[in-house]
């Protein structure tokens, strides 16, 4: 719905900050600003201007944030209902599109989805909401209700524990926001079942992300001996494992992960294939890697899967994430079998894919192995990459089978 966007305070930007709005990325940082009309209230809807009193967009306004404005539309619309029922739904109908079968996914991935500040996962008849932005959380009502028409879940739950909401001003939150309170979350991912806590874990309980990766990385599964690193709660083993592996090996340095991703693999008939090791992976690695000057160390894994969480939140920390990354895969390649398929992942936005493959190239040269790229992976569909959104891309990985 078109309105009259004059009457709302104007933001104008710094010359030279026009052309990346209008390319389509969302956030207006303070130092770009370079005036506006009359003050805004934190969580105000502004209309955005260049120097030359040129139209740009409509956003949301955080004086307490870095980002001082997250750009929602860059046409003349009404942020009310009707907006976030329209986005919404398009979110919706585009997971139909791209993930028919699926039924636990992200059903909102913030900028990906022209929500910034926004995450919904589905988790079967559950919604998880987060709203890591002052001006999202402040229209949480809102957002409830439009979910609820929407999707008709049985509850709609916040996790608002991120670190990032500090940035904005904002405590953490938990609680229901709708419908009954469920004491744990279910998933279906490709035909299999998982169990989860509905508070604590990671991210909003599960790695939705690696749904698809989980399915494509399983096809050098069968009949091979697996070791599923950061195995959290069973992804790529109970995967693997169902693909018809000998035997999976999974580690987590989180007890409770370790005691789930038992569950869940006995609660699919997969736990008599499965071993879930509370370790810390560097430290299992190195053990498993040590042998004296005297003997040969004897690879005993057809398939390694690397699957870390992110080893840098910022570039000043991005060279002690890449000798963490060149270790875990110069003793994940020491325990290889030749032919055998090294699967690995980066979700950190700082390490791009070239670097991230230049790590690897590195471990394989100091452990004297040759590879040859099989496989390349992305972000599952749910998590949509807008390539004039760098910010949106972040997880990568590839396979690499053993030449020598």
């Amino acid at each position: 719905m078109s309105t009259n966007t004059e009457s709302l305070p104007t933001v104008v930007v710094q010359p030279g900050e026009a052309d990346r709005i209008l390319a389509g990325h969302p956030w207006i940082y303070k130092g770009s600003i370079q005036r506006t009309t009359r003050p805004p209230s934190d969580g105000d809807v502004v209309q955005v201007k260049d120097h030359r009193a040129r139209f740009l967009g409509i956003g949301l306004f955080n004086s307490r944030s870095k980002i001082n404005v997250r750009v929602l539309s860059w046409d003349r619309v009404e942020i009310d209902r009707g907006f976030f029922l329209n986005r919404i739904g398009a979110a919706l109908a585009l997971r139909k599109r791209l993930m028919p079968g699926a039924t636990s996914f992200r059903l909102v991935n913030a900028e990906s989805d022209l929500l910034s500040g926004l995450i919904v996962d589905k988790y079967e008849d559950v919604l998880v909401v987060q709203t890591p932005s002052l001006a999202m959380d402040q229209r949480k009502k809102l957002i409830v209700s439009v979910l609820e028409e929407l999707l008709k879940p049985r509850a709609i739950i916040e996790r608002n524990d991120m670190a990032s909401r500090k940035f904005e001003g904002l405590e953490e939150s938990h609680g229901t926001l709708a419908g009954t309170p469920p004491e744990r979350l279910h998933a279906v991912l490709n035909g299999l079942r998982f169990d989860l806590p509905a508070t604590g874990g990671h991210k909003t309980g599960l790695y939705l992300d690696q749904q698809s990766n989980y399915e494509a990385v399983a096809r050098w599964a069968k009949d091979g001996a697996v070791l599923d690193c950061f195995s959290f709660l069973g992804g790529f083993s109970l995967h693997a494992a169902r693909a018809g592996a000998k035997s999976v090996v999974g580690l987590d340095q989180s007890a409770d992960a370790c005691t789930a991703a038992g569950a869940n693999a006995a609660a699919n008939g997969l736990g008599d294939r499965t071993q879930f090791v509370n370790a810390n992976v560097f430290d299992w690695l190195k053990a498993e890697t040590f042998v004296p000057p005297s003997e040969k160390l004897v690879p005993k894994f057809d398939l390694v899967v690397l699957d870390p969480p992110s080893f840098t939140r910022n570039r000043d920390s991005v060279p002690d994430a890449l000798r963490g990354y060149k270790e875990i895969h110069l003793r994940a390649l020491r325990l290889l079998k030749p032919t055998g398929v090294l699967a690995t992942f980066c979700c950190s936005h700082h390490v791009d894919a070239r670097l991230f493959e230049d790590v690897i190239l590195s471990a394989a040269f100091d452990a004297r192995r040759m590879l040859r790229r099989v496989a390349t992976y992305s972000q599952s569909p749910d998590h949509p990459v807008l390539p004039g959104v760098p910010e949106t891309e972040y997880l990568k990985g590839f396979a690499y089978e053993m030449v020598r």
